[in-house]
């Protein structure tokens, strides 16, 4: 396996798809090795350095990842690949796809968010304006419009324009690892009145974190790919609940099949209604959740699922 430049303990995206490497070595009996990227010049040699250990699959964690997985591929049609996070186009039929709908779970925690703010106002921002952090920041923005729309509220989305497609982003260098541009663009959102924030950073959203958590209670967030209650235990009173990616499961399953010789480059597609995303338990928020807003919640699941809500976002996966 081979890390973006967050690497693997950046308590979201690619430690989430590290433990179905730990898994599939637990269970399946079979030795794996992993090697962490500091930042893009690694990705090439990173992914040809687990080519020369002889692995039989390699999994490739993210879209920054792409153009180097589809290259080795390319280069070396015995070996499997799995990538997360991307659908290249012309990808050879050894590479297989691990992607996730979350534009799905992304309206629930906008609609969700538009539902619980005080001051009228929610935020989020990215690491890199990339399709898998903009498919979050689609959903969330449409589903505060969706709120809007049925309760007849005027909820603001700050750091994401669905329709210019244009937003707010964690500064360079190495942003999804910039814990302080996590933070400061986090405040930034928090004195321009927002008290909830969707972070779709990596490792730069714990600075969110820090954020919200110094607040006392007047801002929370709500975390992305992983449970941050699970992750970060430290600030699960702040995260209200966590858009998650079964990005574990699918690493498991992509592994588990080059071993029984059952693979196939057919993309895997994580959805709402295959449990492949969703929102996460609200641990200590809970209580604070009315029965009607739940209530909701469950509808609108059943009607992403049915077509009744369509989501237009065209970062989500190619069907």
């Amino acid at each position: 396996m081979v890390s973006d430049s967050a690497g693997f303990t950046d308590k979201s995206f690619n430690q989430t798809s590290l433990a179905g490497l730990e898994k599939a070595a637990t269970d399946l009996k079979i030795n794996t090795a992993k090697v962490e990227s500091k930042d893009d010049k690694d990705y090439a040699v990173n992914i040809q350095s687990m080519v020369d250990a002889k692995c039989t699959i390699i999994v490739s964690v993210g879209f920054l990842l792409e153009k180097a997985t589809v290259a080795a591929a390319k280069a070396n049609p015995n070996i499997e690949f799995a990538i997360v996070d991307s659908q290249p186009e012309g990808a050879p039929s050894n590479l297989k796809p691990l992607i996730f709908n979350t534009a799905e779970s992304s309206f629930m925690a906008g609609y969700l968010a538009a539902a619980l703010t005080k001051t009228g106002k929610v935020g989020t921002f990215g690491g890199m304006k990339i399709p898998t952090v903009t498919i979050f920041m689609d959903g969330y923005a449409q589903g505060v419009d969706y709120y809007n729309t049925q309760k007849k509220k005027s909820v603001q989305v700050l750091g994401w324009d669905a329709k210019k497609q244009d937003g707010l982003f964690v500064p360079q260098p190495n942003p999804f690892q910039n814990v302080a541009g996590g933070k400061t663009t986090a405040q930034t959102l928090i004195n321009q009145g927002a008290d909830i924030v969707l972070p779709v950073a990596g490792n730069a959203g714990n600075g969110a974190l820090q954020v919200v958590k110094s607040s006392g209670g007047k801002a929370n967030a709500i975390w992305v790919d992983a449970d941050g209650c699970n992750t970060q235990p430290n600030y699960c009173s702040s995260i209200i609940t966590s858009v998650y990616k079964g990005m574990d499961v699918a690493v498991y399953d992509a592994i588990k099949a080059a071993k029984d010789g059952s693979f196939s480059g057919t993309p895997y597609v994580g959805s709402l209604a295959d449990g492949g995303t969703g929102l996460s338990p609200f641990h200590t928020f809970d209580s604070k959740i009315p029965a009607d807003l739940k209530a909701d919640l469950t509808k609108i699941k059943s009607d992403i699922g049915s077509g009744a809500i369509k989501i237009t976002s065209t970062a989500q996966p190619k069907k």
